[in-house]
Order: structure tokens, then C-alpha cells, then sequence
């Protein structure tokens, strides 16, 4: 709409609000409050569209001061705008009116709204929603939508490998170049940071994650603001929170395909065919999120209807995948949507609470494929994280398939099923109760059982269980016949080194060893020192 709105100075009438004085054919509008944090209005007086008396309610700017106030970014952008539209009005001959809307204010923009419509003034706004309500009442509305902002000061610093941005006032800007689990931090320049350059910085990002489409303020906090714009995650923090401003934004390099990984046969054979509860661990920034993308992609583009659960949503996905986020939805919400639209996978990213896992666990017991994505230092602390969260015999039903990350790459993959037998370890026959056995899903290797003991759950590595009872048997065996025999089990072979003074006790031993190996299926070797 390209409308031009003039001033016409007559006859001086008065109007409904008993501060408010108005020429007869003279033009006011009035500004709510999208057009003034996304720079609309200035930017309109800037480019002349506007040339008429522009009415600014005191509720608005008291509502930008609150906000400002309660640490909100978008209070800070707001009062900054508003002081650079005071500082314009006389350079570009504009009218600027303090008004008062002599109401009590629920909601700041429909209030303005309704003061236009029995005023007869010019609404300005960047709202669609606004323009339609507006327009049904029959106010004069002047839409505008906001323009594609740039963000130069940010994008400089993204150059070639970067992954991540650090900025922090009183120290100089630092970046982390390379790939996951292989980076390495460079400064940027000897310079510090000051506060004025971080703040400046902050309301430019957040006037951008008003006025562009792929953008959102997903964490809106006294002491920080968590941002999607586009490719960037970015987090603002301020004080109180912290002990100065800072910007830290992580942009990530590659949109890997799950075929990129170079996953084994059987694996990629498990994900199309069996894997239904399978849970994405890893360290922090590893790539758990990265994988998981390339997963969701991946049985997209098999014909799956899938669904996201994210905070921030700042995975890069299709279009036909729907991106929900925790922070506008409350778990009921969430479990409420998904159980009824019923898709095929829901990729849950970053599962940290009790409520978390609860929505997993639910969604999960009702048949719907579920990926979580958790952090976790090695593949067996993702699994304890769901103890306690879920009764033991439930956890395979829960959990089928764990994969952990390390930089950027699949190192483990494991299977979870669950059997009634004797622990390894224990002897007692009447001790026999319900495992639940973990395997590495590629060799089948047994490494880990879990099982209730009495009123704990306890997590056995096999391995060293193993390794231990092995000992104890075999080792008192071998020592019987030969006192100074050294014994040593490394997981996969017993290594008998026998001195040489004792080779005549050899034979002896051999029909031992024999047996040894037949009832324990291992490998025995003897050595002479």
C-alpha cells in the first residue's frame, strides 16, 4: 500500500480525549506497538511516507518500560526506537503528540486499537491480525509490513569453518573454528568487547527476530533471551544474571544426510525396520543435534510422518515436518497433539527433566516411534538416566536403541532386551530374576545388565564381572600346581606365565587348562619366562 498522509492545518476542534486538540482535515495516526520495535514507524517517517501529527500513548511507553524494566530485550529496542522517533519528528516535520487513552489497559494494541476507531485516527501497524480486526470496525489502517534486516555486525564473524561466536563485554570477541569435538578457539581481534557495542548488537538481533519470517524469540527472561534467526542459535545473556552482557552465536557449518555417516548394514537395517524407542547420547556439542536432524530427514523423505519437540527449534527440516516448542506448548499440550495426530517418529531434543522423560516414556508406551536426545559423558549414563524414571522391566519397551556421538561421528551402538536369569556374577540358582541385557548391537557382545537387587536397581559392566570370577576360579587352580605362577585375564584371554624352573610342572596343567577352556569358553595361553 502505498499511501502518502498529509496535514492539514484549519479550524482547531476538540476531541474525545480532553488533551488531545485536532485541525479540522488534519491526519493523526497512531502507532501500536509492532511498528514500533521492528523500526516500521521510523523508518516510515525516515522514507516521508508519513507527513501528518503522530499520537504516542503514554500506555505504550509505559508498557516498553515495564518490559524494559523486567529485563526484557524487546522493552530495551522499543525505548531506544521511540527516543530516535522523538529526535526525527522536527528534522522530517512531524507533528509528535503525547496522548493518553484514558483507559484501563489489558492489552496495549487493542486498546490503541479501539482509541483509532472512536477517534477516527490512521492505525499503523504490522500485525495482519491487527489490520483485519481493524478493518472490520472500519478504522483507517495504514499495514506495514517490516523489512528484511541484516545482520551484518553478527554475520562478519561467521567466516569460513566457524561454528560459534563469543561475545562478552570487557573481553575482545573470541570464535570456535572447526567441526564437533575438533575445534579450536581463536580470537578475533586484541580488542574488548564494551558494553555499548554488546547491547547495541543485542537489539539488533532482537529487532531482526521481530520482523523476519524465519525467526522467533523462543526464551524471553529477566537476565537472558534465547533467539532463532534463520541458521543462528543465539544467546544473549545480561545482568543481573550474569556478571556482564554477552552473545554467544552457534550457527551450524553442515546439514549432513544420515547416508553421509557411513552407518553400518546392520544398523541402518535396525533404524528402517526395528528401532522405535532410541535415544541420541553424547557430550555437549558432539552433534547429537546434528544426527538427530539428519534422522528426522531421513524416514521423512522414507514417508514418515514426523514431529519435532524442541527448545529452541533450531533444527533445519522440510517443510512437511512439523517443529513444535516446549516453551509456547505445556506438556499436556504436547502429549495431547502428538498422541492424536499420531506420526510416525517424534525426535524430542534436549530431554532434560522429569517431565521430559515422562512425555518420552508416555508417547512412547502408546506406540509412537520416539528419538531423544540427551547428553550424556558415555552410552551407559544415558541409559541410567532413565532409571527411576521408568520401572526396570519397562526398559527395553521404553528404550531399543541407543546411539552415542563423539565428535560428529556414531562409536556406539547399543541394543536393550530383557531375559529372566542368574546374573553374571551371582551363584545361587534361586537368585534367577529378570535382566535387562545390553549389547552392542553390532557385534552382539553382552557388556552391560541391569536387574533389581532387593529395593536397588543395580548396573553391572559384564566385563569386569567377568573378568573377575574368571580369576578367582581359574587363578587358585593354576597356583595350586605352580605357587609362583603369574595369571592375568585382559577381557578376552587368560595369560598363564609360568617361570622357567617350572616347565616340569607343565604337563601337569594341560588337562586342567583344557577343561578350564571348555566349561569357561575361553582361550588360555601359557607362557615361560
Amino acid at each position: 500500500m502505498n499511501r502518502v498522509i498529509t496535514r492539514h492545518t484549519k479550524v482547531m476542534i476538540s476531541t474525545s480525549n480532553e488533551n488531545d486538540v485536532r485541525t479540522v482535515g488534519e491526519i493523526v495516526i497512531v502507532p501500536d506497538s509492532t511498528v514500533i520495535y521492528n523500526g516500521v514507524l521510523r523508518r516510515l517517517i525516515v522514507n516521508e511516507r508519513i507527513k501528518s501529527v503522530v499520537a504516542i500513548p503514554k500506555e505504550l511507553v509505559m508498557y516498553f518500560d515495564n518490559l524494559s524494566r523486567e529485563g526484557r530485550s524487546l522493552g530495551v529496542v522499543a525505548l531506544e526506537e521511540l527516543r530516535l522517533i522523538r529526535s526525527l519528528a522536527d528534522k522530517y516535520g512531524i507533528k509528535l503528540r503525547i496522548i493518553s487513552l484514558g483507559r484501563r489497559v489489558d492489552d496495549i494494541d487493542v486498546a490503541i486499537r479501539e482509541y483509532a476507531y472512536e477517534n477516527d485516527y490512521v492505525l499503523v501497524t504490522s500485525s495482519r491480525t491487527q489490520k483485519l480486526a481493524a478493518e472490520i470496525l472500519g478504522v483507517k489502517v495504514l499495514y506495514k509490513e517490516p523489512e528484511r534486516i541484516q545482520l551484518k555486525e553478527l554475520e562478519k564473524y561467521f567466516v569460513g569453518d566457524v561454528m560459534s561466536v563469543h561475545l562478552k563485554e570487557g573481553a575482545p570477541p573470541q570464535v570456535k573454528r572447526g567441526r564437533p569435538g575438533r575445534w579450536v578457539l581463536e580470537k578475533v581481534s586484541d580488542i574488548p568487547l564494551t558494553r555499548e557495542e554488546i547491547e547495541s548488537l543485542s537489539e539488533e538481533i532482537v529487532e531482526a527476530a521481530k520482523t523476519l519470517s524465519d525467526a522467533v524469540i523462543e526464551i524471553e527472561r529477566s537476565g537472558s533471551t534465547i533467539i532463532q534467526l534463520g541458521d543462528y542459535r543465539i544467546i544473549v545473556s545480561r545482568p543481573p544474571m550474569s556478571n556482564g552482557w554477552e552473545i554467544t552465536a552457534v550457527k551450524p557449518l553442515a546439514r549432513p544426510k544420515l547416508e553421509d555417516y557411513n552407518l553400518p548394514e546392520k544398523l541402518m537395517k535396525r533404524l528402517n525396520e526395528k528401532a522405535e524407542g532410541i535415544v541420541i547420547a553424547g557430550a555437549p556439542g558432539m552433534g547429537k543435534t546434528t544426527f538427530a536432524q539428519a534422522l528426522a530427514e531421513y524416514y521423512s523423505r522414507k514417508g514418515k510422518i514426523v514431529k519435532t519437540v524442541e527448545s529452541p527449534r533450531d533444527m533445519r527440516l522440510p517443510p512437511q515436518v512439523t517443529q513444535y516448542s516446549k516453551v509456547y506448548a505445556t506438556p499436556s499440550e504436547l502429549h495431547d497433539i502428538l498422541l492424536l495426530s499420531r506420526p510416525d517418529y517424534t525426535i524430542f531434543d534436549e530431554m532434560r527433566n522429569d517431565e521430559d522423560f515422562k512425555l518420552y516414556v508416555d508417547l512412547r508406551l502408546a506406540g509412537i516411534g520416539m528419538v531423544g536426545v540427551v547428553h550424556a559423558s558415555s552410552p551407559i549414563d544415558a541409559i541410567q538416566r532413565f532409571i527411576g524414571r521408568v520401572d526396570v522391566g519397562m526398559l527395553p519397551s521404553v528404550v531399543d536403541t541407543l546411539i552415542f556421538i563423539d565428535s560428529g561421528e556414531v562409536k556406539k551402538v547399543y541394543e536393550l532386551d530383557i531375559t529372566v536369569k542368574l546374573p553374571t556374577g551371582l551363584r545361587e540358582s534361586d537368585l534367577a530374576r529378570p535382566v535387562v541385557e545390553v549389547r552392542d548391537a553390532l557385534t552382539g557382545e553382552l557388556e552391560y545388565e541391569i536387574y533389581t537387587f532387593g529395593e536397588q536397581t543395580t548396573v553391572i559392566p559384564v566385563k569386569k564381572v567377568y573378568s573377575s570370577s574368571i580369576k578367582k576360579n581359574i587363578e587358585p587352580l593354576i597356583k595350586a600346581y605352580i605357587p609362583s605362577a603369574r595369571v592375568v585375564y585382559d577381557g578376552e584371554n587368560v595369560i598363564v606365565n609360568i617361570p622357567k624352573e617350572e616347565v616340569k610342572s607343565l604337563n601337569r596343567l594341560r588337562r586342567k587348562i583344557k577343561r578350564i577352556k571348555e566349561e569357561l569358553g575361553i582361550n588360555v595361553f601359557i607362557e615361560v619366562s
